[in-house]
């Protein structure tokens, strides 16, 4: 099945390849980007690397599916965006991240929007949910630009690193959407 690219006025949205390895290890390095993921800092491109498997895995299994977000005209990717679980006709989980350098540009709304289309209309999902990490304002900034409903707190929903975490959980419904 071929990989759906999506475009927006200033972005494409590509499959993630071998080929974005060093680009995925610029961003998953960055303590700033992963302040709020359940992600270790990455070290090595084989921690990129697995990250491309684990994603080309899901996609070939009707799981996930995740874009490398780049400018129109540019090769490298700055983010990433897509849904880390979905289930057709009933709900999926978005997640995005961002390089550092294009935060506050309105680029990761840009691509939310263009992601949120296709999974209600391309892979038919009736609501797309996020989870939150308390404190991670600027995702809920964008959550809320876009339409979402802050439905509550996950009470140490996260388990990372030895630690638990709260989580807000915020979800769009396909009757909501206004796309």
């Amino acid at each position: 099945m071929e990989f759906p690219i999506l475009k927006t006025k200033r972005l494409e949205l590509v499959e993630i390849t071998d080929k974005h390895l060093a680009d995925l290890y610029n961003l998953f390095s960055d303590e700033d980007v992963i302040r709020f993921y359940n992600l270790g800092k990455y070290t090595q491109l084989s921690d990129a690397q697995k990250f491309v498997d684990w994603y080309r895995s899901r996609y070939n299994e009707g799981l996930a599916i995740r874009w490398g977000i780049k400018l129109k005209g540019n090769t490298d990717i700055i983010g990433t965006a897509g849904f880390n679980n979905y289930t057709t006709l009933h709900r999926a989980n978005i997640g995005y991240d961002l390089q550092k350098s294009y935060w506050n540009k309105g680029y990761i709304t840009e691509a939310l929007k263009a992601v949120i289309h296709f999974g209600f209309y391309s892979l038919e999902i009736n609501r797309i949910e996020a989870e939150v990490m308390q404190g991670n304002v600027s995702s809920e900034r964008v959550l809320e630009k876009l339409g979402f409903t802050k439905e509550g707190i996950l009470r140490q929903w996260m388990l990372w690193n030895n630690s638990y975490y709260d989580m807000s959980m915020y979800s769009l419904l396909k009757s909501e959407y206004s796309g």
